[in-house]
């Protein structure tokens, strides 16, 4: 299904439309505004200063898919203080007061006016790769941002590439998308974020709109699209995931017992440097897979879960991963397509960019798919969720027993952050709390949890894996969780491996059995299990401080709006304390 233009979508009473969607679409219209190719911006961007052009191929299938000439070389696009997303600059015009509203939207047409003074261009793509969910977008920016346009090219779909079925597809009730991106705004009002530099994403969620402002960091114009291509999907009674799913049919197996398990989706929820990635790409979970399964990936970062087709469908065709576990030689730089904010090195003659994180944090890269292997455009519904938590006080694996819990753990899933974010130093070690992992929600929270408790009554069953480390004798003395562990852990949720028992400290949940994850894993109950940590009375301290935070969180969030769902969610958190509770 397709989605409209703006005359498709307010035709019939044109007075309603937004006045930022007006802005934006007053701009693309222009016809000074000049449509570009993806092959057309990788050569505008190849002009920018803040560009260079590398010896490192681009993954020859996706140069051909894109229109690039034959031998087309990786581009290297590099900022300065600003190298990650910058949650803090965004606005969101509909929860402004009357009074800011005015004030933005005259900052908003200045800004415009300074912008149409340069040249400016735009280009078309298509969000989804699925025939039932495929929404058309535009981004205009300057000349002095094509790599952007190329790069948002590369991570979506050029318009032409899908047109014909793009016709074809049925209207959906939802506009397309409009993104205007200038990276040479500049505003020195206090209202606006200035960490860094002056920075703003304004968005207007209803009218499927955004301005970025400021931004140079690619990852603003790709989730900034993502975040309307969500939530257009959350309008369509989807749930939206920032997550990786995958999934895997054992029914060749030799294996009988693997065998009889048959085909599984599993699906994992988490931000940056939790192990979303690794969980969902892993070729074969670290060796621990039976001989003969066949796996497929729908995408490792985000998809749409249609509750009522019981089907994922996923956004984009490649991967905008980290480098810093990539260095030179690795077999992964074969499908590269673009990176940002890499080193270069001389190797042979050959300028190539350098991954590890060297020249600064967050090193990202634009992947072709063909990466994970085998792939699809859509799957089945998800047998299995799992939360990816940094919560030293979790185990390394938990089971939901309680429906209302495992969705209350996905609303308050816990983490740290990471230097995917544009945040002081000091805020890097904080735990927070990241909503179902996704921090690009613009819609009230309420919405999501009744999202996810829908996928839960359809059958899904939630997991925990704390992708951190688990408490040895204090919150930073911790037993490592290593990551061939947690691979290996998945392989046996998969198989139905594992057997269950009840976690004293936390009621709904299980851990499981001694006798059957020692089997697989020998040592790990005792070295994992809560009550074999040493300080047990400050281990459980910190246990009822960050579970009474999840209430604390809840309850101060828009789900306040729904009280019976809130009170659901709030319950199913009470901890108890094993035998040396004691009081509060």
């Amino acid at each position: 299904m397709s989605s409209q233009s703006s005359y498709e979508f307010y035709g019939a009473d044109l007075s309603k439309m937004p006045p930022l969607r007006a802005i934006a679409e007053t701009l693309i219209l222009d016809s000074r505004v000049r449509a570009v190719t993806a092959a057309e911006a990788y050569e505008l961007a190849c002009a920018q200063p803040d560009v260079s052009l590398t010896d490192m191929p681009v993954y020859p299938p996706a140069a051909k898919r894109l229109g690039l000439p034959e031998g087309a070389r990786v581009l290297n696009n590099c900022h300065g203080r600003i190298v990650g997303r910058s949650a803090n600059a965004r606005r969101f015009y509909n929860a402004l007061s009357a009074s800011d509203q005015q004030k933005v939207l005259g900052d908003l047409r200045e800004a415009m006016f300074d912008f149409q003074k340069r040249p400016l261009i735009k280009a078309h793509a298509i969000l989804g790769l699925d025939r039932d969910l495929m929404i058309k977008a535009t981004l205009v920016g300057g000349l002095d941002d094509a790599v952007n346009i190329f790069n948002w090219l590369a991570n979506f779909t050029p318009f032409d590439e899908l047109a014909e079925a793009y016709a074809k597809s049925p209207k959906l009730p939802i506009q397309d998308i409009l993104i205007i991106g200038d990276n040479l705004w500049s505003n020195l009002d206090p209202f606006y974020n200035n960490h860094g530099g002056p920075q703003l994403a304004l968005v207007d969620e209803g009218a499927n709109v955004i301005f970025n402002l400021g931004m140079r960091y690619f990852g603003e114009r790709k989730k900034g699209t993502l975040t309307l291509a969500w939530t257009s999907g959350m309008r369509l009674g989807m749930a939206a995931c920032h997550g990786g799913i995958k999934e895997i049919d054992f029914s060749a197996c030799p294996d009988a017992a693997a065998k009889q398990v048959g085909k599984r989706s599993i699906a994992f929820f988490g931000l940056s440097g939790t192990g979303k990635s690794s969980h969902t790409n892993s070729a074969d979970n670290g060796g621990s897979l039976p001989a003969g399964f066949k796996k497929v990936v729908l995408h490792d970062d985000a998809f749409q879960i249609d509750c009522e087709q019981k089907v994922c469908r996923v956004w984009e065709p490649t991967l905008f991963d980290k480098t810093d576990s990539r260095p030179l030689g690795h077999e992964d730089w074969r499908y590269i397509i673009s990176v940002m904010n890499h080193g270069l090195i001389e190797k042979d003659g050959k300028v190539l960019p350098l991954g590890q994180d060297l020249r600064n944090s967050n090193g990202r890269a634009l992947f072709d798919r063909d990466l994970i292997g085998a792939y699809v455009n859509r799957c089945g519904f998800p047998n299995i969720i799992c939360w990816l938590m940094k919560d030293s006080c979790l185990p390394p694996l938990m089971r939901f027993d309680s429906q209302p819990l495992a969705v209350a753990m996905g609303a308050s899933l816990m983490t740290r952050r990471n230097r995917a974010e544009n945040v002081p130093e000091e805020e890097l070690q904080k735990l927070v709390f990241v909503p179902f992992a996704n921090p690009f929600r613009v819609y009230e929270l309420w919405r999501d949890v009744q999202a996810f408790v829908k996928v839960f009554d359809q059958g899904a069953r939630g997991y925990c894996f704390n992708s951190g480390g688990f408490w040895k004798a204090s919150d930073i003395d911790l037993r490592p969780i290593p990551l061939k562990t947690s691979l290996r852990l998945q392989t046996a949720l998969l198989l139905d491996e594992l057997e269950w028992e009840a976690l004293d400290i936390l009621p709904g949940a299980q851990i499981p059995t001694k006798k059957s994850v020692d089997a697989i894993l020998p040592g790990y109950y005792d070295a994992y299990h809560p009550g074999n940590v040493e300080n047990r009375a400050a281990y459980l301290a910190t246990v009822r401080s960050r579970f009474r935070q999840r209430m604390v969180f809840l309850q101060s969030s828009d789900l306040h709006d729904k009280p019976g769902l809130l009170l659901s969610l709030v319950n199913a958190l009470g901890v108890g304390g094993g035998e040396e509770e004691g009081g509060d």
